[in-house]
């Protein structure tokens, strides 16, 4: 029997299709308990379940389907697979089902339930009462970055999941391009955003000339981090949605440019609740951290912090173009449209190198 759920549960998840399916996978059988939608995740949901004795997560699509966001998700449970069983911390795939049938049109995955919190939403008693614990929060989440930077895409079956070859040259105009396409929308002023020029013009004239592929997460900030909730240590990296095979620095670029400064800029609202708490790593100790655990070149790690600043300030700069013309919330749009243009700054702080100086890390 199908148990009462949440309203926001309705139409997502057909349980009793679900568990037909379950059972052809020869998972454990038994009822539905304890069915509830997660937070977190704008482009894909998670649903929560337990059945069989074992608690699982439930990844699908929106419930507004978008022309690729099966493909996406199809992506999404490629790596996973890919990195299950190795030293990434990323949650365990157990099984992923690519038809679309079975769930009235949406793909779907079954991946493991980590234990641990997000620190954007607020500290557990532990973290928040110790600043070195919070300090030891972004040295971990920075080794687990390097961790993945290592992995062989070739190794795991990835060698075709992305375009490698002249990655780092197409970033400056795909995303030009992505900013020129928002004048169609009506009502977008034709201001946009202050600095972006000048920031593509210096990213264009210092491009790296060599990097080595590995695998990119594509939006490795706070929001999209667990901590465990008895120590400071990385419990996973969630939402592989935009993972491809790219350069990993362009990671830890977007990690450096996010992480919170603690100085009210509107960038920490990326981090909600945690970017008012003190005691964390500077930005230059989380460098540090990285080129302890990893062979790569950071002698250019400024230009990828800037290019991850140019890149989300467009990408967030969408909403406030597609909200001008009513097709998105206005006040959330107004709030993205202030956050890509202090982003456009705090990159073009990333174009010295005194942003990641151990005397001004933290900027």
């Amino acid at each position: 029997m199908e148990p009462d759920l949440d309203p926001a549960m309705r139409g997502l998840v057909d349980l009793p299709a679900l568990g037909a399916w379950m059972d052809g996978q020869g998972l454990p059988t038994g009822s539905f308990d304890e069915v509830a939608v997660l937070t977190g995740g704008t482009q894909n949901l998670l649903v929560r379940f337990n059945r069989g004795g074992h608690t699982y997560v439930l990844r699908r699509p929106p419930r507004h389907l978008r022309p690729r966001s099966n493909d996406n998700l199809r992506r999404e449970a490629r790596i996973l697979t890919a990195l299950t069983g190795r030293e990434v911390r990323s949650p365990a795939l157990i099984a992923a089902c690519d038809d679309e049938s079975v769930m009235g049109g949406s793909a779907f995955f079954l991946m493991e339930s980590i234990d641990g919190f997000n620190p954007s939403n607020g500290l557990p008693a532990l973290h928040a009462g110790d600043a070195a614990t919070r300090h030891r929060m972004g040295l971990s989440a920075v080794e687990a970055l390097a961790a993945l930077g290592a992995v062989d895409p070739e190794a795991v079956g990835l060698a075709d999941f992305g375009q490698p070859d002249g990655f780092l040259e197409r970033q400056v105009p795909r995303w030009l391009g992505e900013l020129e396409s928002y004048a169609a929308l009506d009502g977008y002023p034709a201001t946009g955003l202050p600095g972006v020029h000048d920031l593509a013009d210096w990213l264009t004239a210092r491009l790296p000339t060599t990097y080595r592929p590995g695998i990119l997460h594509g939006d490795f900030h706070v929001a999209n981090l667990l901590f465990d909730t008895e120590g400071p240590e990385l419990a996973a990296i969630l939402d592989w949605e935009m993972a491809t095979i790219g350069d990993p620095l362009l990671d830890l670029g977007w990690l450096l440019v996010t992480w919170p400064s603690g100085d009210g800029s509107p960038v920490d609202v990326l981090a909600q609740k945690f970017a008012g708490e003190g005691g964390l790593a500077s930005r230059a100790e989380l460098v540090a951290r990285y080129a302890e655990h990893s062979t790569r070149d950071l002698g250019a790690i400024h230009w990828y912090a800037a290019l991850a600043g140019f890149k989300l300030g467009i990408v967030l700069e969408g909403t406030y173009a597609r909200a001008c013309a009513g097709k998105a919330d206005l006040a959330l749009g107004e709030m993205f449209h202030v956050v890509a243009c202090s982003l456009i700054e705090r990159a073009q702080d990333f174009t010295t190198d005194v942003t990641l100086q151990p005397d001004g890390g933290t900027r």
